[in-house]
């Protein structure tokens, strides 16, 4: 009976394992899909024909950006090909150790099955039995013929579901073989593709680096709107931080008052000593301590712990085409940008949406188009460029909501600027967006 139950078990790991193998290709294959959908999604932003210095360092920004996302794809490729290949050593093994205990099985079962025809009348196991010197060797005896026809029959079941595992284990072996094949085909199509755009990449730069000067002009007057358009939300931000300073104020005067009368009420007492009153000055003194109210403290928790699967601000297919921080373009010259958040160039009529459940804390005005900032406790995130908004200031908003279509301009790009802070701090807010 113990040796049934143990070869079931078995059998039920075997069938877990099996599934495992398959989940996990299924998993790769899934993550390798949304990868892929994002590329095939981001090669219908059309570049700009317009041969101005303007439009060429868009379609630069937007070449490099969809460079980047295949090389992604390839990287995760390349990822997947070892996990694979870890996975078909493993099934190797398995197989081999399965097919080692199939041979051991099927000897065993040929031993009993030739001891059983050497022993196969009756009347030789009756003449085993009775031949026994006493009633109690008898019983033995009885008891061990029966206990070996059940062993061997045990041993026939054992042979055949060992072999159905060999079979299941070998059908695993081939179709992680045939996915393994099939994604290095992937990846050679996928680095012809990147090899082409690398090539029109280059050929951009050969084009701009003729225009030094015409770039140079182009960057300083970007520079300079968007030195502009940060003093102004430096300035917005500062008025947000003050007002939650107050809030956390008022709370810690409200939480000093509730206390001083609990006090009070306890005591039964309207006199108040010289030692108690110092006792509570204290609580008082330390408002400056606080920097935001009990929500907020509560709403920044759960931003932070959505560090890095937190929507991208926008809807539909997208590219990054500015990344966070001061780098030099590759490819030219004395040519370095300073970037305080993340451009996302997407498609004409795309919008802007909240990253998470927030308030909205500002909607201003810059250069004709609305910029709006959304509050999650210490966090706020700024969503710059659009055209139109749906929300106002004092608007409570979930994450996903949309805020507003961004602006598409007379080039056709339809960029967000998007960035985030922590009160004053630039964070880099592609660490904390899934992509």
């Amino acid at each position: 009976m113990k040796r049934g139950v143990c070869i079931l078990w078995a059998c039920l790991c075997m069938c877990t394992l099996s599934a495992q193998t398959t989940r996990k290709i299924q998993q790769l294959e899934k993550q390798r899909n949304e990868l892929k959908q994002q590329i095939a999604e981001s090669e219908t932003l059309l570049q700009s024909t317009k041969k101005d210095v303007k439009s060429q360092l868009g379609n630069l920004a937007l070449i490099s950006g969809q460079i980047e996302e295949r090389q992604k794809y390839i990287q995760t490729i390349e990822s997947d090909v070892q996990t694979i290949q870890k996975e078909i050593d493993r099934l190797g093994r398995d197989l081999q150790r399965l097919q080692k205990e199939l041979g051991e099985k099927k000897k065993k079962y040929e031993q009993s099955v030739q001891y059983i025809y050497r022993n196969k009348s009756i009347q030789d196991k009756l003449m085993f039995i009775f031949s026994a010197e006493n009633f109690g060797q008898m019983y033995r005896r009885l008891r061990y013929v029966r206990e070996y026809a059940d062993y061997q029959r045990l041993q026939g079941v054992q042979v055949q579901r060992k072999q159905q595992q060999v079979t299941d284990k070998a059908a695993s072996l081939k179709s992680s073989r045939q996915a393994k094949e099939d994604l290095l085909k992937q990846g050679e199509a996928e680095k012809a593709k990147l090899v082409a755009q690398e090539q029109e990449r280059k050929q951009i730069l050969s084009n701009l680096q003729k225009k030094q000067r015409s770039i140079q002009s182009e960057l300083t007057k970007q520079r300079r709107s968007a030195d502009k358009l940060n003093a102004q939300i430096d300035r917005l931000i500062e008025i947000e931080i003050e007002k939650a300073r107050k809030r956390a104020e008022e709370e810690a005067r409200r939480k000093a008052e509730e206390a001083r009368k609990k006090a009070e009420a306890e005591k039964k007492t309207a006199v108040v000593s010289s030692a108690e009153t110092k006792k509570a000055e204290p609580s008082v003194g330390r408002l400056e301590a606080y920097k935001v109210d009990s929500e907020d403290r509560r709403l920044s928790s759960s931003f932070e712990k959505n560090k890095g699967i937190l929507p991208v601000p926008i809807t539909g297919p997208y590219v990054v085409v500015g990344h966070y921080g001061q780098y030099q373009v590759k490819g030219l010259r004395n040519v370095k940008l300073d970037n305080k958040g993340m451009d996302i160039k997407g498609k004409a009529g795309a919008n802007a949406r909240a990253i998470f459940d927030g308030e909205v804390s500002a909607v201003f005005q810059y250069n004709g188009l609305t910029n709006v900032l959304v509050r999650h406790g210490s966090y706020i995130s700024v969503y710059c460029n659009l055209s139109t908004v749906r929300v106002k200031k004092g608007s409570l908003v979930r994450a996903r909501d949309v805020l507003g279509e961004v602006h598409t301009n007379a080039e056709g790009e339809t960029i967000l600027h998007f960035q985030l802070r922590k009160e004053t701090v630039k964070l880099n807010p592609e660490l904390w967006i899934h992509r």
